[in-house]
């Protein structure tokens, strides 16, 4: 059974960072691709980040480059994402996922997901 646990949400205020995690149980992500996204209530699904595993490869979406950093611990089977520079519209339920296709041009498609961790961003 594929299991993606994130974790690592919270309050932090304008201006702060957070880090997420993702414990992925059910595949290796060594070989793998694998990414984030968020959603706010109310709004759509918005891709953050995705990242080939074993080159490296990662890929943002325009509006996330500067902030959002993924990475990932092959080993420990986890991803991450640093979040810096916050702001209030960052607030969302975050979601690591398995992708399922990469490109270049066209971002992340996001396979399995698991139930989020969530961030608000207020003062």
């Amino acid at each position: 059974e594929v299991q993606l646990q994130a974790s690592g949400g919270g309050l932090v205020k304008p201006g702060g960072s957070l880090r997420l995690s993702c414990v992925v149980s059910g595949f290796a992500i060594a070989n793998r691709a694998v990414g984030w996204f968020r959603q706010a209530p109310g709004k759509e699904r918005e891709g953050i980040s995705c990242i080939m595993v074993d080159d490296g490869n990662t890929f943002y979406y325009a509006s996330m480059k500067g902030r959002f950093t993924i990475s990932t611990d092959s080993a420990a089977n986890t991803v991450y994402s640093q979040m810096n520079s916050l702001k209030p519209e960052d607030t969302a339920l975050y979601h690591c996922a398995r992708v399922t296709k990469m490109a270049s041009g066209a971002g992340c498609t996001f396979g399995s997901w698991g139930q989020g961790t969530l961030v608000t961003v207020s003062s």
